[in-house]
């Protein structure tokens, strides 16, 4: 008995042990025997066959990875800096070890291939208006690409674009140049509409009988109000008329 003990302990120590691999919840176990895949445990407690087995672990969380800032022409022959990130996720885990050697490198070189295609067919001022059509273009061609390799592209959000610097003065002058026509066009319409309403005012005050004469009163009663040094001569009304009554009769 006490042999059996020493030799089931052994067999414990030397095979069980090794061989006990704890895979968390947001991971994968690829396991390969002698070089072959053979099966993809699932989180927990995982026991394989030392020596003969071995595991590797994929990460199956959304991960970011950064796309360098690329040097583009773009359609319209400007030269621009362009950067991005992506976001991409493990949907089968085998494919991702079996089908590439480091799928998140892979996915990096995909990712910059397809923005510097994308944005050289594009013009800089779609570029700069339509950012996120942009963005789902690259997309669609990296998900494309790496679907082979188990890869869910998630997202992709271009983050900065470099312009050159003397573009970069053009448009502050056209950027300013608009506001200096809304600010004409704004002005224009509200002298017209200030004009509208002089004329509509004058119309009622020729249509209105004694309209002028009320009008004149309140004027005179702000004229009181304020210390002056000029002298004012009023003339009714009638006898205005009467006088250019006679001149037209001359």
């Amino acid at each position: 008995m006490g042999a059996l003990f020493v030799f089931v302990l052994l067999i414990v120590l030397f095979v069980v042990v090794p061989g006990i691999r704890i895979v968390n919840q947001y991971e994968r176990g690829i396991v390969l025997t002698l070089g072959k895949y053979t099966s993809t445990r699932n989180p927990g407690l995982n026991i394989i066959i030392p020596f003969i087995q071995t595991i590797r672990k994929v990460d199956v969380r959304s991960t970011p990875i950064d796309v360098p800032k690329q040097e583009v022409i773009t359609k319209d022959n400007v030269t621009i800096g362009v950067d991005a990130v992506v976001y991409f996720r493990v949907v089968v885990a085998e494919k991702a070890i079996l089908e590439t050697s480091n799928y998140t490198y892979a996915t990096s070189q995909f990712a910059q291939a397809a923005l510097r295609d994308v944005v050289g067919n594009v013009e800089l001022d779609e570029l700069l208006s339509k950012r996120e059509i942009v963005s789902q273009q690259i997309k669609q061609i990296v998900d494309t690409e790496t679907e082979s390799w188990g890869i869910d592209v998630e997202n992709v959000k271009i983050q900065n674009i470099e312009l050159p610097q003397d573009m970069k003065r053009a448009m502050a002058k056209q950027a300013e140049a608009e506001r200096e026509r809304r600010a004409n066009v704004i002005n224009a319409d509200g002298e017209k509409l200030a004009a509208q309403t002089l004329a509509d005012a004058a119309k009622i005050l020729a249509t209105t009988p004694g309209a002028i004469n009320l009008r004149t009163l309140n004027t005179l009663e702000r004229i009181s109000t304020e210390p002056s040094q000029k002298t004012t001569i009023l003339f009714p009304v009638e006898l205005v008329d009467a006088l250019r009554g006679i001149s037209g009769h001359r």
